[in-house]
C-alpha cells in the first residue's frame, strides 16, 4: 500500500508536534517534511502528496500560494483570517483541493450540526456562544466559536455581521432579540471548550464541547489529510470529510 505523503507547516507547534506523533504510528501516512518560520517550503512541498497547515494566518496565505504553484491538497487548520486571505483561499481551491475547518476534532462537527438543528427548531430562544481556550491562544473568539455563530446566524436567517455581538461592558441596555453573543475565556492550559445557550422563559439548552487533548484535533487533521489527497479541486470543510452534510 503506498502511503500518503504528508508535510507539516508548524511542526513545532503543540498542533504540529501531536500530528507528527500520531502520523508515526498510522500505517496510511508517511510525514515527509515538517516546517518552521523561515524554513523552505517549495523543496519539501515537492516531495508532499499533502500539507497539513497550523501557523498563522499570513504564512498560511504564504504556504497556499506554493501548494497552488506545486497542485498539492492542503488541510488547513489555522484560525484568525480576515476576509481577503479567506477569498484567497477561496479562489486557490478551484486550482487545488483544500479542506478549512477551524476544528477538526469529530464532536466539535457533530455540535456544528445539533447547533444548527437547534436554532432552527428554537427561533425565539437567546443564543449566547462561550468559547475557553489556553492562556498562550493569539485570536479571538476562536475560529470554532466563530464558526458557530455563522451556523446558527444561517440557521436563523439573520446577518451575522449586524447582530453579533463581543462582550459586554458598560449600559448597553437590554439584550436584543436577534443577538448572538460569542464570549471568549483565556486561561491555564485549557485545551478547548465551548458552549452554545439557547435560553428561553423557563428553560435553556446547553451543548457543550470539551477538548481533552489536542490528539482529537490531531487525528482529525490526519483524516482530512487521508480523504483530501482523493478529492478533485474545490474549497471542502469537516463536515465533508465526515460526511456529516
Amino acid at each position: 500500500m503506498n502511503k500518503i505523503k504528508i508535510l507539516v507547516c508548524g511542526s513545532a507547534g503543540k498542533m504540529g508536534s501531536s500530528i507528527i506523533r500520531l502520523a508515526n504510528g498510522d500505517e496510511q501516512v508517511q510525514i515527509t517534511g515538517a516546517v518552521d518560520l523561515g524554513d523552505d517550503f517549495d523543496s519539501p512541498a515537492s516531495k508532499a502528496d499533502v500539507i497539513v497547515d497550523f501557523t498563522t494566518p499570513a504564512s498560511t496565505i504564504e504556504h497556499l500560494s506554493g501548494a497552488k504553484k506545486s497542485k498539492k491538497a492542503i488541510v488547513i487548520g489555522t484560525t484568525g483570517f480576515d476576509a481577503t486571505q479567506l477569498e484567497k483561499i477561496k479562489e486557490a481551491s478551484a486550482i487545488i483541493p483544500v479542506v478549512l475547518s477551524p476544528n477538526m476534532s469529530m464532536g466539535v462537527n457533530v455540535l456544528f450540526k445539533l447547533a444548527a438543528e437547534a436554532a432552527k427548531a428554537m427561533p425565539g430562544y437567546d443564543v449566547e456562544i462561550v468559547e475557553l481556550h489556553h492562556n498562550k491562544k493569539k485570536d479571538a473568539p476562536s475560529g470554532t466559536a466563530l464558526k458557530l455563530a455563522q451556523i446558527i446566524a444561517l440557521a436563523l436567517k439573520r446577518a451575522l455581521d449586524k447582530v453579533c455581538v463581543y462582550g459586554r461592558k458598560g449600559d448597553v441596555g437590554a439584550r436584543k432579540s436577534e443577538e448572538i453573543a460569542v464570549l471568549s475565556v483565556r486561561g491555564g492550559d485549557i485545551v478547548g471548550e465551548h458552549t452554545v445557550y439557547f435560553v428561553g422563559k423557563g428553560e435553556r439548552l446547553e451543548l457543550t464541547h470539551r477538548a481533552q487533548s489536542r490528539d482529537t484535533l490531531a487525528a482529525g487533521a490526519l483524516s482530512a489529510a487521508k480523504w483530501l489527497s482523493k478529492q478533485k479541486p474545490g474549497l471542502y470543510d469537516m463536515s465533508d470529510v465526515l460526511n456529516l452534510k
